[in-house]
């Protein structure tokens, strides 16, 4: 465990220490977030649509923001360049598991992307107006959803990663993940505006718990029996990808190319 939290430490200073690409990633997601907001309030100013009135998706695009800077400091890119040159055969020799390292790398910079969270979302919140908060179960619920947020984005992540093993290429797997989770997480828009069979595809998904489920919780668009049972497919997604992605490391090692290529 001293293992892991010397990683855990050693993950937080690197990103003080690179403030400037800190400040480009949040900057590249605020830009997003400040489109949206203009977008959906032009469209929803007369009338609400799907049953989504204004408030309640200024209240959605702020939870999808949060879900999405959570664990985006993970570093794929540098897992994904050390897998291609060969060094991940340095980390086989380290007496830590690797899975576990790198979740730990995760975790270490998850302080600093909740303080940025809560200047954005509290600026946001204070230029554009309050959101009602959920009370009592719906609270304890989404609270639950957003902690289960950080092992499951982070295996999504992680699994498709593991991908530049058989692709040999980072960027064209970085860009079908992002592609796949903005459409099926409810990121560019609530799975309420997809087609039914393609949204009831993408709720039971393991995308839907990156933004969807917990942006429904908080707005209470689910009552706290429905809301439990997607905290727990949330929870059975992290055991089957925590376990899964296990596999899929035993065969990218028969993979493992030493000298790069």
């Amino acid at each position: 465990m001293r293992s892991y939290r010397a990683l855990i430490r050693a993950t937080a200073r690197a990103a003080l220490a690179y403030r400037l690409n800190l400040l480009l990633g949040l900057g590249a997601v605020l830009v997003q977030l400040i489109a949206l907001l203009a977008v959906w309030q032009v469209i929803l100013a007369q009338s609400p649509v799907n049953g989504f009135t204004w408030p309640q998706m200024r209240a959605y695009l702020l939870v999808a923001f949060a879900a999405g800077t959570v664990v985006s400091l993970m570093g794929d890119f540098r897992m994904a360049f050390r897998i291609l040159d060969g060094d991940v055969a340095l980390d086989l020799v380290k007496p830590i598991d690797y899975q576990r390292a790198r979740f730990a790398e995760a975790i270490g910079g998850l302080w600093i992307e909740v303080v940025l969270i809560a200047v954005v979302v509290g600026v946001t919140l204070a230029l554009t107006g309050g959101v009602d908060v959920p009370a009592g179960p719906g609270l304890a619920l989404f609270i639950a959803s957003m902690l289960l947020l950080v092992p499951l984005k982070f295996l999504i992540v992680y699994v498709s990663t593991l991908a530049c093993f058989w692709t040999q290429n980072f960027m064209g797997v970085q860009w079908a993940r992002l592609a796949v989770v903005n459409l099926f997480s409810g990121a560019l828009i609530p799975l309420a505006f997809l087609p039914g069979w393609l949204a009831t595809t993408a709720q039971w998904s393991p995308f839907a718990g990156l933004t969807s489920t917990p942006a429904l919780i908080f707005l209470g668009r689910v009552d706290p029996g429905h809301g439990l049972v997607l905290v727990g497919v949330q929870l059975a997604w992290v055991l089957a990808l925590w376990f899964g992605a296990r596999l899929v490391w035993q065969a990218a090692l028969r993979r493992l190319t030493v000298n790069g290529g």
